[in-house]
C-alpha cells in the first residue's frame, strides 16, 4: 500500500508522455507534393499528367502545374524548386544546352544529354519507343527517298523549317541533318506554310518538327524521306527531375512510363487533346490502367 501514491503519479507521467507523443505525431506536417510542370502544348500537359499519375499511384502526394510557358520558364521553375520534374524530349533539351552536339540516335543523345545537365538535374529513361523527331518532306519529283540522299546536295539547296502545333518545341541546333549545311535555311509559322513553300519551289527541303501525323495536310503531294541511318536527332520523351526529390520507387515507376510509350499513341493522345479538347488526365489515366502502370 505504500507504494500505491508513486505508482499513481509514475502512470500518470507515463499517460502525459505518451499523449505528448501522440499529439507530436499528429501534428507532424504532410510532405509536400511533388509538383510536376507543364507548358502550354498538349504534349507538355499529356506528359505533366502521365508522369504525375504514375507517380501517385506509388502513393505519392502529387500536384500538376500547367501554364509555365516556354523551355526556359520551366528550367527557371526547376531551378527554383517551385517544381519537381517536366517533361521533356531529350533531342531538343540537349538542343538547348550544348547547340554543337553531334549526337543523332537515342542512345547517344541522352548519354550527351546526361553530360550537358546543370548541376542538379537528371533525366529519366529516354522512351525509346516513342520517337518525334523532325521529318523530312521533299517533292515527289526529287530523286531522294532517304534524309541522307539529300547530304551531297544541301549545299545547293534552300531548306525550311516549321513548328508542329501541340509538340514541345525543338530550338534550330536540335532542327538540323547530320552532315548536311543548306544554302539557306527559313523558318515558317506553320505546316501549311511550309508546305505551300515546297510546292511553289521556294525551298527544295521541309523539316516538318515532328511526326507527320500531327500535320497530315502537310504532306499531302510530298514525299516524306525516311530516315534509318539517325541523320536526324532523336526526339524521345524523358523526364526532367530535380535531384534527389524522388526515391527509388518513384524513380522506377517512370521509367516503367518510359518503356511503355510510343510514338503512335502518344501522337494519338497528343491529337486528341488538340484537336478534340479531350481531358489529359483521363487519357493519362486510360493509357496508365492499359499498360499496367
Amino acid at each position: 500500500m505504500v507504494l500505491a501514491a508513486p505508482l499513481r503519479v509514475l502512470a500518470r507521467i507515463v499517460v502525459v508522455a505518451l499523449a505528448t507523443v501522440a499529439v507530436s505525431c499528429g501534428d507532424d506536417p504532410a510532405p509536400e507534393p511533388l509538383v510536376v510542370g507543364a507548358g502550354d502544348s498538349a504534349e507538355s500537359v499529356l506528359l505533366a499528367e502521365i508522369y504525375a499519375q504514375a507517380l501517385a499511384r506509388t502513393g505519392a502526394a502529387v500536384v500538376v502545374e500547367t501554364g509555365l510557358g516556354t523551355r526556359a520558364d520551366r528550367m527557371t521553375a526547376l531551378d527554383a524548386g517551385t517544381v519537381t520534374l517536366v517533361g521533356e524530349h531529350n533531342g531538343a533539351l540537349l538542343g538547348e544546352l550544348a547547340g554543337n552536339a553531334t549526337a543523332w540516335n537515342t542512345d547517344a543523345v541522352t548519354r550527351e544529354l546526361n553530360r550537358s545537365l546543370p548541376q542538379g538535374l537528371v533525366v529519366t529513361d529516354a522512351a525509346d519507343g516513342a520517337d518525334l523527331r523532325a521529318r523530312v518532306l521533299v517533292n515527289p519529283t526529287a530523286s531522294a527517298e532517304s534524309v541522307t540522299d539529300l547530304t551531297p546536295r544541301c549545299s545547293s539547296s534552300s531548306a525550311g523549317v516549321a513548328p508542329v502545333p501541340g509538340l514541345l518545341t525543338a530550338p534550330p541546333p536540335a532542327l538540323r541533318i547530320d552532315g548536311c549545311d543548306f544554302a539557306s535555311t527559313q523558318t515558317f509559322a506553320d505546316p501549311a506554310e511550309l508546305r505551300k513553300a515546297l510546292i511553289e519551289g521556294r525551298i527544295q527541303v521541309g523539316l516538318l518538327a515532328g511526326p507527320a501525323e500531327l500535320a497530315p495536310y502537310a504532306a499531302e503531294g510530298l514525299r516524306v524521306l525516311s530516315d534509318d541511318d539517325n541523320a536526324l536527332r532523336a526526339e524521345n520523351p524523358v523526364a526532367l527531375v530535380r535531384k534527389g526529390t524522388l526515391d527509388d520507387r518513384e524513380w522506377e515507376k517512370l521509367n516503367y512510363v518510359a518503356g511503355e510509350l510510343t510514338t503512335d499513341r502518344l501522337t494519338a493522345m497528343v491529337a486528341a487533346v488538340r484537336d478534340d479538347n479531350a481531358n489529359p488526365a483521363e487519357l493519362a489515366r486510360t493509357w496508365l490502367d492499359d499498360h499496367g502502370l
